[in-house]
């Protein structure tokens, strides 16, 4: 079967219709203060993609002016494979004056986002993302005052929160229960706290956290590409502020202030976070059993000399593949021998951290898209291979996937007529 019939089957006319038109130009971060890049519609970040649990949605992409072309992926969303937005693997890359349509069912609820996986490297640094948040069918008993989500991302050297520098504000009343979306677009790690009231942690990467607790003098560190949703009650006096490095969000009645503080010296564990609840699956009797083994070493790689990422001791384009079967149970040990961190992200799938350096999970299942696997650690996860493609398994930062830093999970039988470079698609993902 290739990658090309792996579409959403379901048909009909879609129930979110969306047309992204990437081109170059210029993004306007503050006033006065624009930085060079690539918009969506004219901005950056693009257009939130809104949806219900359920919808068929379906987003046309064209490329009016992004040279090299430029595709778009759905991260965290377990899209069928041929709609996943990776030049070379499930598509060649959109060229300009070209246009491409993707279709997908939204099976799941939480915060997600897009960006495109053409050049990665370079077109998600300058501008080519947005997110995406997904409500569930019914509202639950808790309903929040208030929804808000915060795409942090740098341009120019200068973060922001939904492309704008500095403070921002939510007037909301004391007591209003207030959910806050962070995503974490950048390469490195992002760290989120609240000032001012308590607050917990309600979703991971889409998933929703088992009875969590509240937090108050920790932080919630968040991978690049990770998302993390936050939930607070406005205090009774004053205001809440939640603060990324540089960039604040103050909630609370107009006029209200709060104070700005320095990230916590601790941060929560998602490791030990919230309540059990069983697994669907059995981890222990796993059909598959993986070891993905990061490191450094001397070499070649695209061509070019240097000191370049490993995967189990092999050099990109010599690294493995993982290879499944639809309904296995696979099990993989993640390690990192190298001298830098890493946020892993498998496409098409989540995956369940069962344990980290041999210290089994205690929490609420910490179900996660973008994996942060610091130097010398090693993480067990495992997932059920339930959605039938060649899925990229890579590191999200981004220069270190476009260094080598990038492996495939790849079902049997599966095949794709797309390639990486060449001389009339030249497909470059990362």
């Amino acid at each position: 079967m290739s990658v090309r019939d792996l579409t959403e089957k379901e048909g009909g006319t879609p129930d979110v219709r969306v047309r992204l038109v990437a081109a170059e130009g210029s993004v306007t971060i503050g006033p006065g203060v624009s930085v060079p890049g690539y918009t969506l519609n004219g901005t950056s970040p693009g257009p939130t993609i809104s949806a219900t649990q359920g919808d068929l949605v379906e987003v046309t992409l064209v490329n009016e002016s992004v040279p090299g072309g430029t595709t778009l992926h759905w991260h965290g969303l377990d899209v069928p494979n041929a709609e996943d937005g990776v030049a070379g693997v499930t598509q060649d890359a959109v060229g300009v004056g070209q246009s491409h349509t993707y279709r997908f069912v939204l099976r799941q609820v939480g915060t997600y986002w897009y960006h495109s996986h053409q050049v990665s490297h370079e077109q998600v640094r300058k501008g080519l993302l947005g997110a995406i948040v997904v409500a569930p069918k019914a509202a639950t008993a808790a309903t929040t005052a208030a929804d808000l989500t915060l795409l942090s991302h740098t341009y120019g050297g200068k973060r922001t929160l939904n492309g704008k520098v500095g403070e921002q504000r939510l007037d909301a009343a004391a007591g209003d229960r207030v959910r806050v979306r962070v995503i974490n677009t950048d390469p490195g790690v992002a760290p989120a706290w609240v000032s001012g009231t308590a607050y917990r942690l309600v979703a991971i990467d889409g998933t929703d956290v088992n009875e969590p607790t509240p937090i108050e003098g920790k932080s919630i560190i968040v991978p690049a590409g990770g998302r993390a949703d936050l939930e607070l009650e406005v205090p009774a006096s004053g205001a809440a502020r939640v603060q990324l490095s540089g960039v604040s969000l103050v909630i609370g009645p107009t006029g209200s202030t709060a104070p700005t503080t320095r990230a916590p010296g601790q941060s929560v564990d998602f490791l030990t976070y919230g309540t059990p609840t069983p697994l669907a699956f059995d981890p222990d009797t796993a059909d598959r059993r993986f070891v993905y083994s990061m490191g450094r070493r001397p070499g070649f790689v695209k061509g070019r000399p240097g000191i370049w990422w490993s995967i189990n001791g092999k050099l990109y384009p010599n690294v493995p593949m993982y290879t499944v079967s639809e309904g296995d149970v696979v099990r993989m040990k993640i390690s990192n021998h190298s001298n830098e961190t890493h946020p892993m992200h498998l496409h098409g799938h989540h995956v369940v951290v069962l344990a980290r350096d041999g210290k089994p999970a205690t929490g609420s299942p910490w179900w996660t898209d973008s994996l942060e696997v610091p130097v010398g650690r090693t993480f067990d996860v495992a997932f059920v291979a339930d959605n039938p493609g060649i899925w990229s398994d890579h590191c999200h930062n981004l220069p270190h996937a476009q260094e080598g830093l990038i492996a495939h999970v790849m079902y049997e039988g599966v095949t794709t007529p797309y390639r990486v470079g060449g001389s009339s698609t030249h497909n470059e993902p990362d």
